[in-house]
């Protein structure tokens, strides 16, 4: 699907990589109890009192989900524009964009002067065309340098305001998405699973290769961060993402099932950043195709983080399974264990308009918890969580449906602060209706409508007066 422009007012650029993701914050009204006037989704104790001082609200966005504008102020291709349809160049050397540069610096400035804080992604999927072509992109270990100094500009340009930022957005659903199903850009996979018209690729190693890749920038960006621009006093982490694993039964051989799909998804990140080493069942399953960490690497890539951003939308169902490869070697096939998100013909959840998403509200309480204790309690922020509908072409204001997720998650995730669980924000996706990746435009995750057919009016559906009231009764 082409990209179309979501503004019709601003010139939309990018420095060398157009990824910027921005959080917004409401301001909070300390002091005020909040009623929940909607009656179909009452919940008694979630007001904004009812979450720790200091706590943070906000929504979240993504640049290439949000700002159109492809072929101006500069932009140059990313792989996503390649994929949906086919240089600034992507390094330092290939030159900076002042105009990009200009439109994040007003754009945050206009964000801090309405009273927000904003919380920046450095990478959000949208790796410049101009280093894939010049070496795969996170293929290559040349990604890590060029990926330090990008991120360097960024602390040194905007770093004076920003005081949150995010290295990488959900590795992985970029790898996993680009690299074994080829459904997302870059569009990898082994021919065998090419049903997507995959450009190359082979699914049994490369996605093992960009996470290593990834995990190197992300502790590159950090260390420069941490070494010559303490003096900003802000703070860094990244942003992760899985699913909830529940063992479709009580034996033995799926609860650990469950717990190997964890280690393969949610682990593949977290354990390098405790520890400078992969999860060692992945270790065993995986064996040579593995990458090593040097003892440089490692000691690098361990602790690389001050705070841990978690992305939860939704729970499947584990099975234990009989390791196979008679189909070939791939990721999603290397932890043995079956997903889905149906028990005897009973879906997990209610579902959503999303064929991956399923509310399953106790998995946000679990995946905290999980998070406390394989890191040992550290500050996490819920950077993403949200319900999509499907986009009729009409305007959809009742959205009960998605108040009642936000109110169901939001409960479970205060019981995970009542365990102890030291979580200080909490973002929903999203703010405005938006491109949603290989969705396109047919699903809509917004609180505030976009008319996409009539000069992208905006208009405030359920959700968004909800979520007022939730902060500033």
């Amino acid at each position: 699907m082409g990209i179309r422009s979501h503004s019709h007012s601003h010139s939309h650029t990018s420095l060398l990589f157009l990824l910027l993701v921005f959080n917004i914050i409401f301001p909070t009204l300390n002091g005020r109890t909040v009623e929940n006037n909607w009656n179909s989704t009452s919940s008694g104790s979630l007001n904004r009192n009812s979450f720790p001082n200091g706590f943070l609200f906000g929504t979240a966005s993504s640049a290439y989900q949000y700002e159109g504008g492809a072929n101006e102020g500069g932009r140059g291709p990313s792989i996503w524009d390649n994929f949906t349809q086919r240089y600034p160049h992507g390094t330092l050397k290939g030159g900076v964009n002042k105009v990009g540069i200009k439109y994040y610096n007003d754009l945050i400035n206009e964000v801090i002067s309405k009273g927000l804080q904003p919380f920046v992604t450095l990478f959000h999927w949208d790796l410049p065309q101009g280093l894939e072509d010049a070496y795969g992109g996170f293929l290559s270990p040349k990604i890590v340098g060029d990926f330090k100094d990008y991120s360097e500009l960024c602390f040194k340009e905007f770093g004076d305001r920003v005081k949150n930022w995010i290295t990488l957005n959900e590795p992985f659903s970029f790898i996993t998405h680009g690299y074994d199903s080829g459904t997302f850009a870059p569009g990898r996979c082994s021919p065998l699973y090419a049903a997507n018209n995959c450009s190359g690729g082979d699914s049994s190693t490369e996605p093992y290769l960009v996470a290593h890749n990834q995990l190197l920038a992300h502790a590159a960006a950090v260390g420069i961060y941490r070494t010559k621009y303490k003096s900003q006093k802000g703070q860094i982490g990244i942003s992760l993402n899985g699913a909830w694993m529940v063992p479709i039964n009580n034996s033995i051989a799926n609860k650990e099932g469950a717990n190997r799909a964890l280690a393969f998804t949610y682990g593949w990140f977290m354990e390098p950043l405790k520890s400078g080493n992969y999860p060692s069942v992945m270790v065993k399953y995986v064996q040579e195709r593995l990458p090593k960490f040097t003892k440089e690497e490692s000691s690098m890539v361990k602790g690389s983080f001050d705070f841990i951003g978690l992305n939860y939308y939704s729970a499947k169902y584990a099975e234990n399974a009989t390791c196979s490869d008679e189909l070939g070697l791939r990721f999603s096939t290397d932890y043995c264990v079956d997903l889905t998100f149906d028990r005897n013909n009973i879906p997990i959840g209610p579902m959503a308009a999303s064929p991956w998403l399923y509310s399953y509200p106790k998995g946000m309480e679990n995946i905290v918890m999980y998070t406390v204790k394989k890191l040992n309690n550290p500050v996490i922020y819920i950077t993403e969580n949200g319900y999509s509908e499907l986009n009729t072409g009409n305007f959809s204001k009742h959205d009960n449906t998605r108040i009642k997720y936000f109110v169901d998650h939001l409960s479970s995730l205060q019981k995970a602060i009542k365990r102890g669980a030291n979580v200080k924000g909490y973002f929903a996706w999203s703010l405005l209706d938006n491109f949603e990746w290989a969705d396109g435009y047919t699903i809509r995750f917004g609180i505030v409508y976009v008319d996409y057919k009539r000069g992208l009016t905006r208009r405030l559906k359920d959700s968004a007066t909800w979520f007022k009231q939730l902060l500033h009764h």
